[in-house]
């Protein structure tokens, strides 16, 4: 158990601005481990560890034949295990297997099944088959054994197949990490697909054995407007929006204890709002006198989700007024103050009201 406790602490999730996935970290090289297809077209991600910390990871290697991409984050990060790759050769049939990561980009979760087949061909490539839940969120995680090796990289499911998931063997990324030293300067970087060399630049053809190379392997995905205006507004005021990043136009970060979504509602309003609290269990009268008293500035609104018995600081604008010239600076201006309005606000609703930190609040 404790080899599994190990490695489930160095499963991490992996969000570009088009949707997310799981990796895992490998502390002896500073790399994540992933899949290509969580990171095409991106050249940074951001990693979220279990304890909610944030970071921007550099895609430095993908090789899209075998599904792998390699991260590296910007720091080197702590208190995470030093996890080795151990290749095995006892893996059999009905075994049971655990399923690590992030599905659909919920919270950390391990599901149990057990191996179908060690060798199932699919394409040209072989997979380990299990039937273990796999779920979108999940590729890029590890599959890792009772006895606590990781066996294998999920990569996918079936569509409209139930039991059915794969996963790229772990003997496999021993060549990868081999592959990777020749990238000195830690650049992006593509894997031929027929001869393994580094291909650093958009070519047709790789330069060393000739093979036609797909161009989407060196495109890279553009911001849209929208993403631009919000994340422009999350650098001045000395955030890094790629580590904020969370989904296609959705941006999720703390700011002090108070987590901060921002994200499009129904094709017409981007919403900056974040869980303060949970209201006090007595004295209720005080704490609604004080909301009802419109303590906010103009734009700012309280609002009460009555299931969690939580307060949520809002700012709404209509997308329209984004595009207008006139008002975009107010409300870049109007982004940075909410943000500042929430770290200072739930702490002062638990002073004041007794109020208990949001559910969602890290503390």
């Amino acid at each position: 158990m404790e080899n599994l406790d190990q490695i489930s602490k160095i499963v991490v999730k992996v969000s570009t601005s088009e949707g997310s996935g799981s990796g895992f970290y490998i502390k002896s090289k500073n790399l994540i481990v992933t899949n290509h297809h969580v990171v095409a077209g991106q050249r940074f991600a951001a990693i979220e560890k279990q304890d909610k910390s944030r970071y921007t990871a550099k895609v430095i290697m993908i090789d899209p034949r075998l599904d792998v991409a390699l991260l590296e984050p910007n720091v080197q990060l702590e208190n995470m295990p030093d996890v080795q790759i151990t290749q095995t050769n006892t893996l059999q049939n009905r075994d049971k297997v655990l399923v690590m990561g992030f599905p659909y980009g919920m919270s950390f979760t391990i599901t149990e099944g057990i191996v179908s087949s060690i060798k199932q061909l699919v394409g040209n490539q072989d997979y380990i088959q299990t039937d273990s839940a796999i779920n979108p969120g999940n590729s890029g995680g590890p599959l890792v054994s009772m006895n606590g090796e990781i066996l294998g990289i999920t990569t996918s499911k079936l569509e409209n197949a139930e039991s059915m998931g794969f996963a790229i063997p772990i003997e496999s990324i021993p060549k990868e990490f081999d592959i990777f030293q020749k990238n000195k300067d830690k650049l992006f970087s593509v894997v031929c697909p027929s001869c393994e060399t580094l291909i650093f630049k958009q070519e047709d053809f790789c330069p060393n054995c000739g093979q036609s190379l797909n161009k989407k392997f060196f495109l890279e995905s553009r911001l849209n407007p929208l993403a631009q205006f919000v994340e422009e507004a999350l650098k001045i005021i000395g955030i890094d929006p790629t580590a904020t990043r969370d989904g296609f136009d959705y941006w999720k970060f703390y700011k002090g204890s108070a987590l901060i979504r921002v994200f499009v509602y129904k094709n017409e309003f981007l919403y900056v709002t974040c869980p303060l609290v949970v209201l006090p269990k007595t004295n209720l009268q005080d704490i609604f006198s004080y909301i009802l008293s419109s303590p906010l500035e103009e734009g700012f609104t309280f609002g009460l989700f009555s299931q969690e018995n939580t307060i949520y600081l809002s700012y709404r604008v209509h997308l329209s007024d984004i595009e207008n010239e006139t008002f975009k600076e107010e409300i870049k201006n109007k982004i940075g103050k909410i943000l500042k309005k929430s770290d200072e606000m739930d702490n002062f609703l638990i002073d004041k009201f007794s109020c208990e930190p949001s559910k969602h609040s890290k503390v």
